[in-house]
């Protein structure tokens, strides 16, 4: 069976407890390199996978990725502000990228991902693993079959308390706060939960208890997305609480998921009491062995550019309600 093999740029904590130990799972990719700013930090790899110092990368040897066959795509796990210049540097080495969400600090910057994607004929896939979760796949159905009657409210919320000195607390490092990092995951269950995008948002941003910790982002915000059927989905992110739930509400019941976005101990309950239970899933090795499988086969990606282009448009749209606080709409 072909394998894909995939290079980790970037080794910080989710690089190495995430993905790393999902390869352990794959069937249809492996772990074929890792890039880092420190040779040193590659050891563990060595240690831990077997990875010869050859497979050691620092990013000085960037240009050198397009010698080595082995890797077949880079998977981008930076902070934000990098992911436009890394995703294009491998893209002109030749190798198809997965980018961690958000796609960008910026829609311009999203834009001058997709437009190198399409001069190189290489793909960009989006991080967003939830896709492959089991619980949320079980969410999917409920609506789409209208288990509990036609979809009348959806209520989401994710928040956690990032370390002082984060680079998710610049807005240059991040392009924004809570919501580009944590509040995106609402936008994308809102999405695939309607199978449809918001046409319009409103948002309000709570007033800052830490002016010195949140210096030109949001610490908690509240938005709303309207769907073009005129849904209301109410969603909360911060970075100064701990939340993690998705609930859905309809003319016969309800379900919900809490925690929701949690890469694993998710808990499911419904209104009609009946039990959902799923073994631990493995949500990066699925994530990651769909998109390889898809490129493999010459087959669309399964989280492609353009679903990472849409999100960062509802972000811009909901900053730019928050601060004015009207109702803007979305143009994509």
């Amino acid at each position: 069976m072909k394998k894909s093999g995939i290079a980790l740029l970037g080794i910080g904590y989710y690089a190495t407890e995430q993905l790393a130990p999902a390869f352990r799972e794959t069937q249809h990719c492996y772990l074929a390199a890792v890039i880092t700013g420190e040779r040193s930090k590659g050891d563990h790899f060595i240690r831990e996978y077997g990875l010869s110092p050859q497979q050691i990368y620092t990013y000085d040897q960037f240009d050198q990725l397009k010698n080595d066959p082995s890797i077949e795509l880079v998977y981008i796990v930076l902070p934000h502000h990098l992911h436009a210049e890394y995703t294009i540097k491998a893209l002109e080495a030749g190798k198809h990228v997965i980018c961690e969400k958000p796609m960008a600090a910026t829609v311009k910057e999203a834009e001058q991902m997709m437009d190198a994607a399409r001069k190189t004929g290489k793909t960009i896939s989006i991080g967003y693993r939830l896709h492959f979760d089991p619980y949320h796949q079980e969410m999917i159905r409920i609506v789409k079959e209208q288990v509990f009657g036609n979809l009348t409210g959806i209520d989401c919320s994710f928040s956690f308390v990032p370390p002082k000195a984060a680079w998710r607390l610049s807005k240059e490092k991040s392009g924004g706060g809570p919501l580009v990092d944590v509040g995106i995951y609402c936008i994308q269950a809102v999405c695939y939960l309607t199978g449809h995008e918001p046409v319009a948002v409103t948002a309000q941003s709570l007033p800052v208890t830490d002016s010195e910790k949140f210096n030109g982002i949001e610490e908690t915000l509240l938005f709303q997305l309207e769907m073009p059927d005129g849904l209301i989905a109410t969603c909360r992110t911060s970075f100064s609480e701990t939340s993690s739930y998705l609930r859905i509400d309809a003319e016969k019941g309800w379900a919900e998921l809490n925690p929701a976005f949690n890469y694993n101990g998710l808990v499911m309950k419904r209104s009609d009491g009946q039990e959902t239970i799923y073994p631990p899933c493995p949500q990066q090795a699925r994530q990651m062995d769909a998109i390889a499988l898809a490129i493999q086969n010459g087959q669309p990606s399964p989280l492609p550019a353009t679903m990472g282009l849409r999100d960062m448009k509802i972000i811009d749209a909901i900053y730019k309600a928050m601060e004015s606080g009207n109702r803007i709409q979305v143009h994509y």
